[in-house]
């Protein structure tokens, strides 16, 4: 018996958000565009990066060394953790794909800070959990006290976001350190470091560290930001033995390419270049900030790459006076925009622009 109904899915897929990517700036004749909607890389490959992935293209016949050999080798070298901890993924949102796979039942709470990255609320969704959102402070900082006292005999996962994206301020070591301690042992704390060579604040945490001390504490990272490997997706995660075997059980078969997986420890050998490049964002961050607040505005304290415009209502304005100049940004909607640091062209046509803004 035919039927026009398809089968319906489960009831919260309905209540999956949808993830708004970056925009892409639109050509306009005779104008500069760039885009500062993504957090993306402005440098090119790191040295040997190229050249790797194009002798891995050779192999596209095969399939992907399913165990992540090599980068787990050069993973576990650089952060003296032994492989079992370590499990890798399509990008860190995919990680936390499958750690929310392996540790939600439906019904299952998961504590995050709000504002913060967007794809959290999707992922929770995804497994049938609930999110639990704290709002950050008006300096677009994480309420830890106050997300430790949302903490739930349903919780069994919470997330720090540090630096949190979009709004930019990170998570101090001692702060994270007394947060930890006041969670449950049944609850896996993740540390979302997805910007984490930007961080110049004082007491910067140490994220692996304190996982070797606490059996519920993962932490994630990626080869998108400061490695500039936004294009592969390579992410990963450090956690106990036991917790990062679960999420590798929930992983999709041979999810990290080939190709990523060489681009990846390739970049792993040219840490010199990558913090020489990294040392010029932060530069270059720190000459908007400072720009900014000649022009009188008030913003988070940044430590990604990125800043945060609080303009409220005002929003959508900005973003099309950007574009009008030249750039996109990232939009909140009433709430307001994030922009990354690309190149010193790029960040001087946002200095005009909020320039002009304010006068």
């Amino acid at each position: 018996m035919s039927s026009q109904n398809p089968p319906a899915p489960r009831a919260t897929v309905a209540a999956i958000p949808t993830y708004v990517a970056g925009k892409p700036p639109a050509p306009r004749p005779g104008q500069q565009v760039y885009k500062l909607s993504s957090n993306e890389n402005p440098f090119p490959p790191l040295p040997g990066v190229v050249e790797a992935a194009e002798a891995a293209v050779a192999q596209m016949n095969r399939y992907p060394d399913m165990g992540n050999s090599a980068l787990y080798d050069a993973l576990a070298g650089r952060l003296g953790v032994p492989r079992e901890q370590l499990a890798a993924g399509t990008g860190s949102v995919a990680v936390l794909y499958h750690l929310l796979q392996a540790f939600c039942d439906p019904g299952d709470e998961v504590v995050y800070a709000w504002r913060s990255f967007e794809a959290y609320p999707i992922a929770v969704s995804a497994t049938g959990a609930v999110s639990v959102q704290v709002p950050v402070g008006k300096d677009g900082r994480h309420d830890l006290d106050a997300m430790a006292a949302a903490v739930t005999e349903r919780t069994k996962v919470v997330i720090v976001c540090t630096p949190n994206n979009p709004t930019g301020p990170s998570v101090s070591d001692a702060d994270l350190r007394d947060f930890v301690a006041e969670i449950p042992d049944g609850v896996l704390v993740v540390v979302d470091e997805a910007y984490r060579e930007f961080v110049r604040a004082d007491d910067p945490i140490d994220a692996v560290a304190l996982q070797a001390e606490h059996a519920n504490v993962a932490v994630m990272r990626t080869f998108a930001k400061a490695y500039g490997l936004a294009g592969f997706r390579v992410g990963y995660l450090v956690a106990h033995a036991e917790v990062a075997a679960a999420v590798r059980a929930c992983a999709l078969p041979f999810g990290v390419s080939t190709i990523a997986q060489a681009a990846a420890v390739a970049s792993l050998a040219a840490e010199a270049v990558l913090l020489e490049r990294v040392d010029a964002l932060v530069a270059e961050r720190d000459r908007v900030v400072g720009g900014l607040a000649e022009q009188g505005w008030s913003i988070p304290d940044a430590q990604g790459n990125f800043v945060w415009l609080p303009l409220g209502d005002r929003t959508a304005e900005f973003v099309t006076a950007a574009e009008e100049a030249g750039i996109t940004v990232r939009p909140f909607a009433g709430e307001g925009v994030r922009v990354s640091i690309g190149e010193p062209a790029a960040n001087d046509v946002l200095l005009a622009v909020t320039g002009n803004w304010v006068g």
